[in-house]
Formats: C-alpha cells, sequence, structure tokens
C-alpha cells in the first residue's frame, strides 16, 4: 500500500510540473466554454424558442438559464473524459523515454504500477474538472441560478463518475500506445468525436432512430444526460410555475435529451446511475487484467 502511495505520489508530481501536461488539461474547458458561450449559444436559443407554445414568451432570466444549463452540461460531459485523456499522458510518457523499464527492474509488480497510474489520472483529471464545474456555476450564477443545494451535489456526484469513466476509458486505451505520436493521435480522434456521440453538441433525439438507437448502448450518453437533468431541473420547475403547459415542457425535455429512451422504453436516472456506475467498474476490471496478463507474459 506504501509503495502504491508512493507511486501515484511521484505520478501526480510529474503532471503538475509538467506545464504542457498540465496547462493542456486546464485550457481545454476553457475553450469549450468560450466556444459554446459564443457559437452554440445562439443556436441553443433557437431550438428554445421553437419549442415554446405560439404566442408564450418567457423572461429572458429563465431562456438564459435553459441555455446556460444545456452549455455547462456539455462542456462537462465532455472535459470529464476528453481531460482524462490528457492527465493520462504520462504513461504513454514514462514507455517512450524508457522510465517505465527502469521502474520495473525493481520488485515492483506491474499491476501496481498500472494502478498507480490510474490513480493519479483519476486524482489529476478530478482536480481539473470540479475546477472547470466550479467555474461553469459561478458562469450560471451571473447569467440565471434556479439550483438548489440538491442539484449541486448531484452534479458533483456526476462530474465524479464521468471522470472516472474518461480515466478508465483512457487507461485501457493508453496501454496499447507507446509512443506520444499515437497517444496525440488517440487523443484528437477521441476530442473531435466524443462530443458527438455522447449528445454534448448535438441532442441525439435531432439523430436518425437507427443512430438513437445505437448510441443508446454508449454509457457517455447517459452521462451526458445526467449533467443536462440536474442542471435544468429548477429551470424547469420555474417553467412549470410560469404557467407554461406540461406537455411543452415535456417536449423540451426530450428534445434536449433529458428524457431518454431504449429501444422505446423509457431510462430513469436511477438506470442512468448504474449504466454509469457499471462502466467504470467493468473498464478498472478490463485494466486490472490488462495488467495482470502482461505480468504472466512477461515472467
Amino acid at each position: 500500500m506504501r509503495t502504491l502511495r508512493e507511486l501515484t505520489r511521484r505520478n501526480l508530481k510529474i503532471f503538475f510540473k509538467d506545464k504542457g501536461m498540465f496547462f493542456a488539461s486546464l485550457i481545454t474547458p476553457i475553450i469549450l466554454l468560450v466556444l459554446y458561450a459564443t457559437f452554440l449559444a445562439n443556436v441553443y436559443k433557437d431550438s428554445f424558442a421553437q419549442a415554446l407554445p405560439d404566442g408564450f414568451e418567457l423572461e429572458q432570466k429563465i431562456i438564459d438559464a435553459t441555455v446556460g444549463g444545456q452549455l455547462i452540461s456539455s462542456l462537462l460531459a465532455v472535459s470529464c473524459v476528453t481531460v482524462a485523456f490528457c492527465s493520462n499522458l504520462l504513461m504513454i510518457n514514462d514507455r517512450a523515454n524508457g522510465t517505465i523499464k527502469d521502474l520495473l527492474v525493481t520488485p515492483l509488480r506491474r499491476p501496481l504500477l498500472g494502478f498507480s497510474y490510474y490513480l493519479a489520472s483519476a486524482l489529476s483529471t478530478l482536480i481539473v474538472t470540479f475546477t472547470a464545474g466550479a467555474a461553469s456555476l459561478l458562469y450560471l450564477s451571473a447569467k440565471a441560478w434556479y439550483l438548489n443545494s440538491s442539484d449541486v451535489l448531484h452534479l458533483a456526484l456526476d462530474i465524479f463518475l464521468l471522470t472516472l469513466f474518461g480515466t478508465a476509458l483512457s487507461s485501457c486505451l493508453h496501454y496499447f500506445l507507446n509512443t506520444n505520436g499515437q497517444a496525440s493521435a488517440v487523443g484528437t480522434i477521441i476530442s473531435a468525436g466524443y462530443g458527438f456521440i455522447c449528445g454534448a453538441y448535438m441532442p441525439i433525439s435531432s439523430f436518425s432512430k437507427g443512430l438513437q438507437r445505437v448510441l443508446s448502448f454508449l454509457p457517455g450518453t447517459y452521462g451526458t444526460a445526467l449533467l443536462k437533468n440536474h442542471m435544468l431541473r429548477g429551470t424547469f420547475e420555474e417553467m412549470k410555475n410560469t404557467g407554461i403547459p406540461e406537455q411543452a415542457i415535456e417536449g423540451m425535455r426530450k428534445g434536449i435529451d433529458c428524457d431518454l429512451k431504449f429501444f422505446d422504453k423509457d431510462v430513469s436516472l436511477t438506470s442512468m446511475y448504474i449504466i454509469v456506475t457499471a462502466s467504470v467498474v467493468i473498464l478498472t476490471v478490463i485494466f486490472v487484467l490488462m495488467n495482470l496478463i502482461n505480468r504472466k507474459k512477461k515472467s
């Protein structure tokens, strides 16, 4: 246990000392927030206005809260995964420069070394994602605030689970990479494509029926939906209080993926949590098994 703690501490120190890895991880959420607020805000406002009943008007504050909630949930859904791929580069750097061979010359067990990379990546990513979450809530409070303490706690849980999911996924994919070039290629693909397949850039409800069914098998889809539900719960409650028909609110919820279906069956929030948690456990077990199998081959 002491060896694991020291290895994890060593990996964290290297991550925060390497300004390239640290700032690349930290700047990702900031860039996304600027891009979302600049380019997607108007798109979300237009789609929201079209979903309102004819002749019905809402306060600008409610509109800002709805758009801000969508922007922030999309930002956090993407950042929790893409930042993990940045913070997990240390494992590949150690392979590329030969450090991992020096570490394995000692009686150190390979699974223990692999798990130290996993823990260090999870901790460093959590620091970045929770910082991004706090900054996003400050941004939302400047626009409009309809969250309560329960919503904030659930958001923290969502960020925690999605960060672990991103860490486990990046650990499994990075296990097969040996050069920084390979890591950059994988990171670019994930950064460019993940936001679309998890419903962050565009609502899954806007895709074709067949594609919706395919994406319903991906855990990231439900992680994004959890963030949207907890970020917008208070806003929808305020809409109801202002007199918007429940049918119109249900249409908005479906339009922005708060309510998801798995082959025409509604998926509850509890089921979403189970899916995301199960995916974290499964990917973590796969990563551990990879290290165990590789250890036997080396022996």
